[in-house]
């Protein structure tokens, strides 16, 4: 899917944040959101992903404008094409690994549901293999980063937003987490990533620099 932000502007606070960013996501393609601290890659990020609104400017999906959707709209993106790996991971650390995989029970017994098959190669894909029955509290930040990205890889999403994935990992897990990204990319995915990491940024297709055209003084009116 085709991920485009055409002249968007977001204020927090009063604050200016975004200030006419327009930006392209390719399929097939890893697009990275840089800058310096405090540009607004993640607001950025997240006004792609529809999880915050803008209030200039249009977000459109494939050529279709979805600036305006609304709660049930969102959520069928959410739901149907979109999968997020951002920097609270969005981990359940009283669920098991599995249930966070998955998201899915049976309504009899409480157990994990979902593709078998699907779950474990998700799990083998990120290195977590033989830990689907464990609390995913156990497990480490870079574990629950991977665990992040084995529920993208189990949802198979068209669309997948991840804020700063190499953020705090040791060499090994940077690695391994750069190498599942270009994997979605090479399999048609839109991967668009907040980085600030040159090693992330050297393996994306197209660098889109966050914060060029915004004004130090504070939004009025839009």
């Amino acid at each position: 899917m085709l991920m485009e932000a055409q002249d968007i502007s977001v204020a927090i606070g009063g604050r200016l944040v975004l200030n006419g960013e327009s930006v392209r996501c390719k399929p097939g393609t890893i697009t990275a959101l840089v800058g310096a601290s405090g540009s607004g890659k993640t607001t950025l990020l997240h006004c792609l992903g529809l999880l915050l609104p803008v209030d200039k400017g249009s977000i459109l999906i494939d050529g279709n404008n979805v600036t305006k959707y609304g709660t049930a709209a969102r959520r069928q993106f959410w739901r149907n094409h979109a999968a997020f790996v951002l920097q609270d991971y969005g981990i359940m650390d009283e669920e098991s690994v599995a249930f966070n995989v998955t998201m899915k029970t049976n309504i009899i017994g409480g157990r994990v549901s979902g593709n078998k098959e699907k779950l474990m190669h998700s799990l083998e894909q990120t290195g977590l293999t033989g830990r689907e029955n464990e609390l995913a509290g156990h497990l480490s930040g870079g574990e629950k980063q991977r665990l992040a990205l084995s529920r993208a890889i189990y949802k198979d999403a068209d669309i997948l937003f991840v804020d700063e994935p190499t953020a705090s990992l040791d060499e090994a897990n940077r690695r391994t987490v750069i190498e599942l990204l270009a994997d979605f990319a090479v399999r048609g995915r839109t991967v668009i990533v907040s980085t600030h990491d040159s090693e992330m940024m050297e393996a994306c297709d197209a660098l889109h620099q966050v914060g060029a055209n915004n004004s130090p003084q504070k939004l009025r009116n839009i």
